[in-house]
């Protein structure tokens, strides 16, 4: 009886997550600035690590809290080096606007 609430209260939090995942992607696609974007991501990335969190509980596999651990590293290093790439650029065309003001 307490198992299948857990696995009916599991399955709600996956399609709950599910959705939220197609908004932040719907917000990650529109925009409508560069930075929207990047926290979109990183919101999406950090939702994949909850799914993958609650995978392990529901199926009792330990290996898939490594996988969530390894995942949640790899997505930090990701959003640091779309965050670097995006200052990069704002930089680069900061400079350019304070050239062709300057000429």
């Amino acid at each position: 009886m307490i198992s299948e609430a857990y696995r009916i209260l599991y399955l709600s939090v996956l399609v709950t997550l599910a959705c939220l995942i197609l908004l932040c992607l719907y917000r990650a696609v529109r925009g409508p600035r560069t930075a929207d974007r990047i926290v979109a991501v990183n919101m999406i990335s950090t939702m994949t690590i909850v799914i993958i969190a609650v995978l392990c509980l529901m199926l009792g596999e330990g290996y898939l809290m490594d996988v969530a651990l390894i995942y949640a590293m790899i997505s930090f290093l990701a959003v640091v080096i779309l965050t670097r790439v995006y200052m990069g650029k704002a930089e680069n065309a900061k400079q350019e606007k304070d050239g062709d003001d300057d000429a």
